[in-house]
């Protein structure tokens, strides 16, 4: 599916460019060639911004590995994983990956969780009978990850404030359900395609946790008030330095030579960048085909007109280009939102929808194409489906939220 998303993304929108270069005349050949190289060089640019953070992580997981602790979290978690993720076997270190991901999306820490999403990959590939196509595991687990329930929606926040809302910490419950939502939905979806039982004590146990983790967020977010989101800020960034240091200290306790199995996994995560770039690039060329040829622009302008044949209020399809873009472009999707914000205001219902969308999926094409990248796979079966109908979800869960708080 991948080959036909990619491949139609880039002649739709050459043919949508050359008709608005040669028949409309509202668009410039030259300036639609420079998103040609000006892709490639966001390709690379993006790499060297991953490199130096792959690395550190990268050498933080070998650290873990050798100190014991990825084994030790695999034993937690494994009647879990071995409900949802049947091929992976007991006490394999992929779970341990797998767990440190999760919770670095939770808790915002989207520069901590790339790594550990990249390793846990390259974990699962080592059980992967070919080494092209995606087994199961690999795509439940991408799936989780593009939907990963978001706690900490720090970023968000931090937009709000800057474009002057008086209140930027509202968002905060709508988008906790509103990506509860899209994880339940790619989870489920994901699990029926792969005939998974869902209905077995681990898998329940899960929800329940989850559940519980919701309702205790929710009542926090009520008490701390305006203070979410320095508060929210604070307990990340904790977590984060803390974690290091207990890793570290951890493992020289045990007398481990922690230089050199930082130096081991470091060099790792070199490889790994190395191996991303062509396909990051091959992303990032189609989506900026796409957009900058105004193919994206008339899709949004005909999903407005085809709601207003039956809705009377058609205000949440302002915010739509930020739902319509996330798949794509995390970039992109930030500067639609920033756009909303500039037009309706951060307040305005467009902007609470348009908030709550971008804070509650991932960019699950560049998701794909980073971490299947990264262990060479080109057969992604139904990942592409199933993230997103997540995505979808979120998307229609955003809107139905946003109106429900805020219309």
């Amino acid at each position: 599916m991948i080959n036909k998303i990619w491949g139609g993304m880039i002649v739709l929108g050459i043919i949508s460019a050359l008709i608005r270069c040669l028949v409309t005349d509202d668009m410039q050949i030259d300036a639609f060639l420079q998103e040609f190289f000006s892709s490639a060089d966001l390709s690379v640019k993006v790499i060297i911004g991953l490199l130096g953070m792959t690395c550190l992580w990268m050498g933080i997981a070998s650290i873990m590995e050798s100190a014991g602790l990825t084994a030790k979290l695999a034993r937690v978690l494994e009647p879990l994983f071995r409900v949802i993720m049947p091929d992976i076997p007991k006490g394999h270190p992929a779970i341990g990956s797998i767990t440190m991901n999760m919770s670095a999306n939770m808790l915002g820490l989207d520069n901590a969780a790339t790594p550990f999403g990249i390793r846990a990959m390259k974990d699962m590939q080592t059980l992967n009978g070919s080494s092209d196509t995606a087994s199961n595991s690999q795509i439940m687990f991408l799936v989780i990850n593009t939907s990963a329930i978001t706690i900490f929606p720090v970023s968000i926040i931090m937009y709000r404030t800057q474009f002057g809302s008086a209140s930027p910490t509202d968002v905060f419950l709508p988008l906790l359900l509103t990506s509860a939502v899209s994880t339940t939905v790619g989870f489920l979806v994901t699990a029926l395609i792969q005939k998974i039982n869902i209905f077995k004590v681990p898998v329940l146990a899960a929800f329940v946790f989850l559940a519980g983790l919701i309702a205790g967020l929710a009542v926090w977010a009520v008490r701390a008030g305006e203070n979410l989101a320095s508060q929210a800020t604070v307990f990340s960034d904790v977590c984060m330095v803390g974690f290091v240091g207990a890793v570290t200290a951890y493992a020289m306790f045990l007398k481990k030579n922690v230089f050199e199995d930082f130096v081991k996994g470091a060099r790792q995560g070199f490889g790994i960048c190395i191996d991303i770039l062509p396909y990051l690039v091959a992303m990032l060329f189609a989506i900026a085909v796409f957009r900058s040829s105004g193919l994206l622009e008339l899709i949004t302008g005909g999903l407005k007109w085809l709601f207003g044949l039956f809705l009377s209020d058609t205000a949440f399809t302002d915010a739509l280009p930020v739902g319509l873009v996330r798949p794509l472009s995390g970039s992109g999707a930030r500067a639609m939102l920033l756009d909303v914000f500039k037009n309706y205001g951060p307040d305005s219902l467009q902007g609470h929808i348009a908030s709550i969308m971008q804070g509650s999926t991932e960019t699950t094409l560049y998701v794909i194409a980073v971490y299947f990248g990264s262990v060479g796979i080109t057969r992604v079966r139904h990942a592409v489906f199933c993230g997103l109908m997540a995505d979808l979800a979120s998307v229609i869960a955003a809107v139905v939220i946003g109106y429900m708080f805020f219309g």
